[in-house]
């Protein structure tokens, strides 16, 4: 056997131990208790978007058709099977749970009906999320493409749907996931450590909703600012449109109307408030809002309902150190690293029960935030947060190219793609649509009053060019904190100087005079419970890992008050604690993964808090 020959069984023995291992995990059966309860007739039948909200819509979530086969292959005529929607093809509830391997595609098909009264309506499709690249078809009509698997995308199929009887959807998704550079998360095939399992095709909510004429609302850019005490809104049309178009914007509290504006679309309304409720934690007091477009007679074209809250985030001195502050107060981060993966749902709640339960459970426990590792979550989710009063820190998804900036060294701790002749090409389109999708995350999560700080990178994970990326960030929104390398790979830009530490004894980052200080990730105390493991065969491990309720509640405690320590005597900003719940092999987290078991009790760990807010108001 020549040198050639068994290069190429080496290659083909890798790929089938890869496929074999990442199949391994995907016949997983843990289940929650919400997972348990799913069917196609009740899956996420809540409206998606609440800062957008219309009242013709129908859900599209259910059973679809699917298919699995190779890109070289034509669109099939046939499928293979039922998969539910909005359910990647790897997870339990999809009711597939099979890996989709690079060169594969992802077919889906299904019917639907478009009632009588929307005849003379524009209809709109709505995709909330797909991973990764999807080219979508109506009545055999491509109708648009899209790549990006984290943010949402919508064609006007008016032109494509027939006049009357069942319509048909067809979508192709192709999804490299680790091995190519597109921003995918913490998933990687095969799972391994602190990688995950996968998620391929639609993940979120896809539906449709009616809008009355040509122009429509397409978005609404809401900005508090608490020192004037207004509402800045920009009512944004799905296309430039002429002048004639005005939007009428109303301000509620409750059911009362306390203020309103007239503007053109497209432009800037300001609208005063008289002695604003802010939002907090401790008071998440969120105003609605009715935005109406209205044509030359007065009649109303289009309209959607929103809701805002009104809260300045900002940074400050006290006894010499920059803090952050909300409502021109200080006030310490204090959150768990959130993850946001469920064992039968994967990248996808099994409901919106399930969802704010997490979010509850967090609030229950004193943790006034969320970091939101490394993942984007559906509307929803920002939306509990709004209501409950957590605030977030939202990372943007990473891709794993490393880029070394000049004159720096690569970082550690990172993965990477080997780099080929036509490297320099690849890496510009790469990180294009990484840039692309950072400002998709920022513009379409911008009116969310809980998340106060963006992180660009994470841990020097496809890092580049890092204080020109934070500056952009800043740009796009200067009303929020931007933290522009959370670990490892810290450059001097940005609003935060975030470390990681993970020891017994914990490491304080140095003081800055223009930057908050702040421990991004700490923590990780592992305490596997048996019956409650994703995979009780497979290396299930935290970064100090105890085996009894009493020794994790200790070493919790110790490491805690460390924390204490630090912001009373080293003017630390933030903490965050690793983490929410379990993730497939990771056990370190304060819930194990089918979210069972809380780990230490809920009453216990708000009593534990309590101290560092108190130590706060001491001070």
């Amino acid at each position: 056997m020549n040198k050639i020959t068994l290069t190429i069984c080496f290659a083909l023995l890798v790929v089938y131990q890869s496929v074999c291992q990442n199949n391994a995990q995907l016949n997983n059966k843990m289940k929650t208790r919400w997972g348990e309860n799913v069917t196609s007739e009740n899956v996420w039948q809540e409206y998606p978007r609440p800062q957008l909200k219309r009242g013709d819509w129908i859900n599209l979530n259910g059973e679809w058709q699917y298919k699995i086969q190779k890109k070289s292959e034509p669109k099939p005529d046939t499928y293979q099977g039922n998969i539910l929607v909005p359910f990647a093809v790897e997870s339990s509830l999809s009711g597939v749970q099979k890996s989709l391997l690079p060169e594969d595609r992802l077919w889906y098909k299904r019917q639907f009906k478009i009632p009588d009264s929307w005849s003379s309506k524009r209809v709109i499709l709505n995709f909330d999320a797909v991973d990764w690249a999807a080219n979508v078809w109506v009545n055999g009509a491509l109708v648009g493409s899209h790549k990006g698997a984290y943010d949402r995308f919508s064609f006007d199929i008016t032109p494509f749907l027939k006049s009357e009887g069942e319509q048909e959807i067809v979508v192709a998704v192709d999804d490299p996931t680790s091995s190519e550079a597109q921003a995918r998360g913490k998933q990687q095939m095969p799972q391994e450590g602190i990688w995950y399992t996968p998620v391929s095709g639609i993940w979120q909510t896809v539906w449709l909703e009616a809008v009355s004429s040509d122009a429509y609302i397409k978005e609404v850019k809401i900005t508090p600012d608490i020192d004037e005490g207004t509402v800045s809104v920009i009512p944004m049309l799905n296309e430039p449109k002429l002048p004639e178009y005005t939007v009428r914007i109303t301000v509620y509290e409750k059911d009362y109307k306390i203020g309103s504006a007239l503007v053109l679309a497209d432009n800037e309304g300001v609208i005063e408030l008289n002695d604003p409720k802010l939002w907090s934690p401790n008071s998440p007091f969120l105003y609605d809002l009715n935005v109406q477009l209205i044509d030359d007679s007065g009649a109303v074209l289009d309209e959607v309902e929103s809701y805002f809250g009104m809260r300045k985030i900002s940074l400050g001195y006290v006894k010499g150190n920059q803090v952050m502050m909300l409502n021109d107060k200080p006030l310490f981060h204090y959150g768990t690293l959130d993850q946001g993966w469920w064992p039968d749902g994967l990248h996808t709640p099994p409901s919106d029960e399930a969802m704010k339960y997490d979010l509850e459970i967090t609030k229950q426990m004193g943790f006034n935030t969320v970091r939101k590792h490394i993942k984007v979550e559906p509307d929803r989710w920002y939306y509990w947060c709004d209501k409950l009063g957590l605030m977030v820190w939202q990372d943007m998804p990473s891709a794993m190219v490393v880029i070394p900036e000049e004159g720096k060294e690569r970082p550690t701790h990172v993965q990477h793609v080997t780099r080929t002749g036509d490297d320099l090409n690849r890496r510009s389109e790469s990180t294009a649509q990484f840039e692309w999708e950072l400002k998709r995350m920022v513009d379409l999560h911008y009116n969310s009053p809980s998340i106060v700080i963006w992180v660009p990178f994470n841990e020097g994970w496809g890092q580049y060019e890092t204080c020109r990326i934070a500056d952009n960030v800043k740009a796009m929104d200067p009303s929020r904190l931007v933290n522009a390398i959370s670990g490892w790979a810290l450059r001097p830009c940005g609003d935060l100087y975030d470390i990681h530490t993970y020891g017994t004894e914990l490491r304080m980052a140095p003081s800055y005079l223009e930057r908050a200080t702040a421990i991004g990730e700490f923590g990780g105390i592992g305490y596997p419970i048996e019956g409650h493991l994703w995979n009780p065969d497979m290396r299930n491990w935290g970064y100090q890992t105890y085996q009894t309720e009493k020794e994790l509640l200790e070493q919790y405690k110790y490491k805690f008050d460390q924390i204490v320590k630090m912001k009373k005597e080293r003017g630390l900003s933030a903490a965050i604690y690793t983490q929410t719940t379990d993730v497939e092999g990771e056990v370190n987290g304060l819930l194990t993964y089918d979210r069972e078991i809380i780990k230490i009790p809920v009453n216990v760990l708000n009593e534990i808090h309590s101290q560092l807010y108190q130590a706060e108001n001491e001070e």
